[in-house]
């Protein structure tokens, strides 16, 4: 395992060639610390929000208006009771378009680092993490998150299903356990 500032540094989960600014689709999971039940509950395949969980819906919606200089699109998320999934499109903006960049210097893989996937989700769970916990301050959420970059339609289609579906099978998630 590398070592960065003489401490060990667990490797990105991210994509290392793909640049998290481009213009595309993708399928964002996010946990809650040690999986813990803070958003909600499923009823009879219907997802029941909590305090908390709501909070994570309007910071959800809050950070597309937050940001309409980046080109974003809402597709398809859902509050679970302990994660949160989402579709985010990342347009075409001036942030991912060459000439900008290069007039910026950015030199890194993973472009500005202001403007793109990572600062979208570190500000929605700062805002989520706040909010959360006026209500209970032992909210956390996992250090990271995972990501899958959409790459056509038929990929799309089946994760807009699974998002869909997800409150209906959760009895059989993998994300399920006892809080």
């Amino acid at each position: 395992m590398k070592k960065y500032k003489n401490k060990y540094r667990i490797p990105s989960a991210r994509h290392p060639l793909w640049d998290y600014g481009d213009n595309a689709n993708y399928f964002v999971t996010i946990c809650t610390h040690n999986r813990q039940y803070f958003l909600g509950d499923v009823l009879n395949g219907n997802m029941v929000l909590s305090n908390i969980g709501e909070i994570v819906k309007t910071q959800w919606i809050k950070s597309f208006e937050m940001r309409p200089d980046m080109n974003l699109t809402m597709f398809e998320y859902v509050v679970m009771p302990n994660h949160f999934h989402a579709i985010i499109g990342i347009g075409k903006n001036k942030y991912n378009d060459d000439m900008y960049r290069d007039a910026m210097h950015c030199v890194s893989t993973f472009g500005s680092q202001s403007k793109n996937l990572a600062s979208i989700i570190r500000g929605f769970k700062t805002g989520v993490t706040q909010n959360a916990r006026l209500i209970n301050p032992n909210f956390k959420w996992q250090g990271r998150f995972h990501d899958h970059i959409i790459k056509n339609e038929i990929s799309f289609q089946n994760i807009s299903n699974y998002i869909i579906n997800n409150p209906k099978k959760w009895p059989q998630d993998t994300f399920l356990y006892d809080s």
